[in-house]
């Protein structure tokens, strides 16, 4: 059985679809890529059936990351799906908890910076660089690769838990 990781930002053509990329890469550098499944969505439908924000595409490819990606928006009923929801900013925190059909459901959720020990943890949103430069971009990479990696670590316990 799959151990199962959702991010989730507003519209789903972003930070979240970056994040999905990213940790997908981890995954599957660590040679998880058959015990974990990685997806992402959106707090609201604004964009869905959209490709990822050009920007995004762009940012991740100089990087070395590859996107194939179709905005979708996060349902209550997804909560049983998947074991770990991470949200973007703590406004999707706070829509995914009160969306959670269960207290079980509700404590799925996490904001993926906490898993950067080196984040100030007074502010860990991953800001939405929808409306500004290329910049904005480049940062929201910057906190989601640095994050990765003690998220990363948290999969793979859980997921060696599982095989035990």
């Amino acid at each position: 059985m799959s151990y199962r990781v959702c991010f989730v930002c507003t519209g789903n053509i972003c930070r979240s679809p970056m994040a999905e990329s990213v940790f997908r890469a981890r995954v599957e550098e660590a040679g998880l890529d058959g015990l974990v499944e990685v997806g992402s969505a959106g707090t609201d439908g604004w964009h869905e059936g959209e490709s990822a924000d050009p920007r995004t595409v762009a940012v991740l490819a100089e990087h070395g990351y590859g996107i194939a990606h179709t905005a979708r928006r996060f349902e209550a009923s997804w909560f049983s799906r998947f074991d770990l929801v991470l949200a973007l900013d703590t406004d999707h925190l706070k829509a995914l908890r009160r969306l959670a059909p269960t207290e079980r459901d509700a404590r799925k959720v996490r904001l993926l910076r906490s898993y950067d020990p080196a984040a100030d943890h007074a502010g860990l949103d991953v800001p939405d660089p929808y409306y500004g430069g290329m910049a904005g971009f480049e940062e929201c990479l910057e906190m989601v690769e640095a994050a990765s990696d003690g998220l990363l670590a948290a999969v793979r316990e859980q997921v060696e838990g599982q095989a035990a």
